[in-house]
């Protein structure tokens, strides 16, 4: 009788044990193909999962190559809001711009705007915190020398605008990536700083977002 009392006060205790532990914070990255290359080698969430506390923190990636902002709206649910996170990193843009020109499957600026608006209606109305994050490049040439830095501007400050209306966290990739570009890149290079083909991250690219990121987790 004394040992089943013994055992029952040691599961009790387990059961509190693990009651009262605080549930680790879930954070989803929601893009394109730079963000489902976050999740593979050294791409910049599994950085980020270096440096983050895994009891407290659970990091996901939910992107997919080709995405512009209307294809995360329709996934929204299925791939974000059913993890139920505590925070979502918006990242989508650069699709929305370069498609206008490789393939001229883009989306029109007001149209962008408008689904960009909804994703945060949703991902706030189910109760998880968001940060925006500005496109970054298509070519790292600087003094906006590349073909699609002045609509990647325009995108960049209709999301700068979206947070102040919305009240949201910024993490401004585009003029991180400017201001690297102008104090990194002395021969003016179209690519090999911060991408491997002018869009998409090399190892020290990954790093980059990474630390830009790391703040708005902490």
């Amino acid at each position: 009788m004394k040992n089943i009392l013994k055992l029952f006060v040691v599961a009790c205790a387990i059961f509190l044990l693990s009651a009262m532990k605080p549930k680790a914070k879930r954070v989803v990255f929601f893009g394109d193909s730079i963000t489902q290359g976050g999740v593979q080698g050294n791409g910049y969430i599994n950085l980020l999962r270096k440096q983050v506390d895994s009891t407290k923190f659970e990091l996901f990636g939910a992107g997919i190559g080709g995405n512009k902002v209307y294809d995360l709206y329709l996934r929204l649910e299925d791939d974000v809001l059913a993890k139920k996170p505590d925070l979502v990193f918006i990242y989508v843009g650069i699709n929305d711009v370069w498609h206008k020109q490789t393939s001229k499957t883009g989306t029109d600026y007001p149209k962008y705007l408008k689904f960009y608006q909804a994703l945060i209606n949703k991902i706030k109305a189910s109760g998880s915190a968001v940060v925006l994050c500005t496109p970054s490049v298509v070519g790292e040439k600087k003094g906006g020398a590349n073909e699609l830095d002045a609509d990647l501007d325009k995108y960049s400050e209709g999301i700068r605008e979206l947070a102040v209306k919305n009240n949201l966290p910024l993490c401004d990739l585009r003029k991180a990536f400017q201001a690297y570009e102008e104090q990194n890149n002395p021969q003016d290079l179209e690519k090999d700083i911060l991408t491997r083909d002018r869009v998409h991250l090399n190892d020290k690219g990954n790093q980059f977002v990474a630390d830009q990121m790391l703040p708005f987790i902490k």
